[in-house]
């Protein structure tokens, strides 16, 4: 009988990020976040240490797992490790349970090394077929793209294709790239549309530092009216999986549709560029976010996180999905009044410690 393979495991250096990206590329269940680069990102823009885990078979030191995670130290609260911050997902990938079970243990005996107050796993788990048991609960919304934009606007119906192209009926006009001129009008895109939900903002440094990280595994999408930017979205890529984090469009623009335009432009793109399938992120089911989603054909991932806490304890889920303090809203209200240089300074500042 042929012994069971014997596995080390390390954390991950960005010497390795080439054969780390080399694994997760054609990983079946790995996402863009999943790359090397989304760790990058964090520790360049923020300063957060990389404590992602590579796992080895030892005798031929094949590369047989990855689990990407962040070691964050937050004032006050102190040391959290996190796969991932910042977005939907950041579940391991291996090449058997045997090997996730073993890399998570590696990353507990590490949260007790450094005082880590709480492990965060964003993982996904199957969706249930009765999909009254998704009711208020998060979900990410996934679509299967044909081997072209021309099939995949052949699929739509006919509505949808009458919204895509009302947006350039009103004049609007789409420009794709990666340059720093995109980057900035994306920001100030972003930045507008951010104050008006009344939530803080990362810092400019941050998605500048994704595009470095990601290069041609990233694509930015913004929509003008004439010299102004109304509409901006950011898609990152690994294989044939693409992802978009982050889009916004500004409210006083949204009857000349732009945000119809900024995703069938994203979506064109992925389409044709072989992307087989595009994460629309997370959404709460049946809410407003999820029906514009699901417009597009795309389908509900239940996600799954979970939390351990520095006794390597899950915390239950009563305790984990609190409801949101009354605070909330007037903070929200109060932020939502506030000079927009200030809210970009302000959520500079404290958003590098807010892992959603």
């Amino acid at each position: 009988m042929t012994p069971p393979p014997t596995l080390s495991f390390q954390l991950a250096t960005i010497s390795q990020q080439d054969e780390w990206d080399r694994y997760v590329s054609t990983h079946e269940q790995a996402t863009a976040y999943h790359k090397f680069a989304w760790l990058l990102a964090v520790k360049n823009a923020y300063g957060h240490a990389i404590s992602g885990v590579i796992a080895r078979e030892t005798q031929t030191n094949e590369v047989v797992g990855v689990f990407p995670a962040i070691l964050m130290k937050t004032p006050i609260i102190g040391r959290q490790l996190c796969s991932l911050p910042y977005c939907d997902v950041g579940y391991p990938v291996a090449d058997s349970s045997e090997v996730v079970s073993e890399m998570q243990r590696f990353l507990e005996s590490q949260q007790i090394k450094h005082n880590s107050q709480n492990f965060e796993i964003r993982d996904v788990a199957e969706t249930p077929s009765e999909k009254t048991h998704l009711q208020h609960k998060k979900v990410r919304m996934l679509l299967p793209l044909p081997q072209s934009s021309e099939v995949l606007l052949a699929s739509f119906k006919s509505k949808l294709r009458s919204q895509v192209r009302k947006a350039e009926k009103n004049g609007l006009e789409v420009k794709l790239g990666c340059s720093q001129q995109l980057v900035a009008d994306f920001y100030g895109v972003y930045t507008r549309n951010m104050r008006d939900l009344g939530s803080p903002v990362h810092a400019k440094k941050w998605f500048e530092q994704i595009v470095e990280a990601y290069a041609d595994s990233s694509i930015i999408s913004v929509i003008y009216k004439g010299d102004t930017p109304i509409g901006a979205g950011l898609v990152i890529k690994n294989g044939k999986h693409a992802s978009i984090p982050w889009a916004s469009t500004l409210r006083e623009f949204n009857p000349l549709a732009p945000n119809m335009m900024l995703y069938w432009s994203l979506l064109a793109h992925c389409a044709d560029s072989g992307i087989t399938e595009f994460d629309f992120g997370r959404s709460t089911f049946e809410e407003g976010t999820y029906r514009f989603k699901k417009q597009w054909g795309a389908t509900p991932q239940l996600l799954n996180w979970k939390k351990l806490d520095k006794n390597n304890q899950y915390v239950r889920e009563k305790e984990h999905n609190q409801a949101p303090s009354k605070l909330r809203p007037l903070i929200e209200n109060i932020w939502r009044k506030l000079p927009l240089g200030l809210t970009i300074t302000t959520g500079s500042v404290i958003r590098p410690y807010i892992s959603l």
